[in-house]
């Protein structure tokens, strides 16, 4: 077969059915409170599970980088054994918590294997797809990792609706059912793209002993490029999931109780669209890092704009602020997943393509202390700042804290312009010998 027609079978399609598979851990919230109550536990303790796959993403891309290096056929099979297992001892837990309600080895074992297990195989999972695009779309590097970090992006939407008719079908114990029945099919997904999933045959990969092949060495390069990188990304995934976190309650504080449903699947499209459309648009430009700049000032603008109409303590009572509330949320969305879709294709400008998924890996670690530091500092600021109003919605009265939920903009503005800040002055435009 020819190179153009390999790369979609080779490439595009099995980062899709990895991506698509282990981009449902963003599912979390559908079912959290359920398995709090089935297991007798608060959902704010079970919440740990999420903040812990997150972080165990980040880590393990950032220790088992080499390894999808030099054998992405075996760390694409790690991330469908992992992930699937992972998912499976998640559905055996909440079945041992139903039936041993408030017992701690319940709650131990999801933190266990939705946290730590099925944390390793999103890792690996979302790295070994990565390289391999770039290697087979050369001129449209963006475009291509975009089209499987959008996959990542997306499963939320796809997998939701899925998700929510099995509980609702699935009577007694339909959420360890659930788990139990995900677990066979999406291992079944991510074995398809291990089998498939394979590099360019005329690709030679730089064996490790040669000079300065290792991920440390080629950072050492350019470090301050790289920090740069680090933090920048470090802060956009904060004030991603600072907001994101807050999302549905700001939704409803606006008045727009009745399309939270609605505008979350829209956010989520905004989300997903901001990898594909930021990282496409990003091949355009000479220098990668300019898409930073147009992600950071959007994200400031729309930040300051709701800041100084003071559009969430409104409560919807002016249309033209409620509108602008909507676009801070979805343009936080946009920027949010184009940020990581352009992080592979902007170290390949500045590091080239040997051992980029090393380097990655190293830099997800970002995404590893995001996922601690970003929902927690948002409820930390509702928790304590502002106080809390009723809004009666039909015969549900809802509790909102519009102070706070306004007081989390003013942080993640001042986040924001840090990190844009960095973007101009210490990531610089990309080596001559990467170009």
């Amino acid at each position: 077969m020819k190179k153009s027609q390999n790369k979609w079978v080779r490439a595009a399609i099995p980062a899709l059915l990895l991506h698509c598979s282990i981009g449902t851990v963003y599912c979390w919230s559908i079912f959290s409170q359920e398995i709090a109550d089935y297991i007798g536990f608060s959902k704010s303790a079970t919440e740990w599970a999420f903040s812990f796959a997150i972080f165990f993403l980040g880590m393990s891309a950032a220790f088992l980088g080499n390894i999808v290096e030099k054998d992405i056929h075996k760390s694409s099979l790690i991330a469908a054994i992992c992930f699937a297992c992972g998912m499976a001892g998640t559905g055996f837990f909440i079945w041992y918590g139903g039936a041993h309600p408030g017992s701690i080895l319940a709650l131990l074992g999801i933190y266990v294997c939705y946290g730590f297990i099925m944390g390793i195989g999103l890792g690996t999972g979302y790295l070994s797809p990565v390289k391999t695009l770039m290697l087979w779309f050369e001129d449209r590097k963006g475009l291509a990792t975009g089209l499987a970090v959008a996959g990542f992006g997306a499963a939320k939407a796809i997998a939701s609706p899925i998700m929510q008719a099995l509980l609702n079908s699935l009577g007694e114990g339909g959420i360890y059912k659930m788990f139990l029945i995900l677990a066979v099919v999406y291992f079944a997904m991510m074995f398809v793209g291990h089998l498939l999933l394979a590099k360019p045959a005329g690709w030679h990969e730089p064996a490790s002993s040669e000079k300065g092949a290792r991920a440390i060495d080629v950072i050492r390069e350019k470090p301050v490029t790289f920090i740069g990188i680090w933090i920048m990304f470090y802060l956009n995934i904060t004030c991603g999931l600072a907001l994101i976190s807050q999302e549905k309650m700001i939704i409803k504080c606006i008045g727009l109780v009745g399309a939270v449903g609605v505008l979350s699947s829209v956010t989520a499209v905004f989300n997903a669209g901001g990898r594909l459309g930021f990282s496409a648009w990003a091949d355009t430009f000479k220098d990668r890092n300019t898409i930073y700049k147009i992600i950071f000032i959007m994200s400031i603008v729309a930040t300051g704009l709701v800041i100084l109409t003071q559009g969430i303590t409104n409560m919807g009572q002016n249309t033209l602020f409620m509108i602008l509330v909507l676009i801070l949320l979805f343009a936080v969305n946009a920027g949010y997943g184009g940020g990581f879709s352009n992080v592979p294709t902007l170290l390949s400008d500045h590091y080239g393509m040997k051992n980029i998924s090393a380097i990655h890996g190293i830099t997800l670690s970002a995404w590893a202390f995001a996922g601690l530091t970003g929902n927690q500092m948002a409820t930390f600021i509702v928790n304590h700042f502002g106080s809390e109003v009723e809004l009666t919605h039909g015969s549900e009265v809802i509790k909102v804290n519009p102070s706070g939920y306004q007081m989390v903009l003013y942080v993640t503005l001042v986040l924001y312009i840090v990190a844009a800040v960095i973007c101009f002055t210490m990531v610089g435009k990309k080596s001559r010998k990467n170009k």
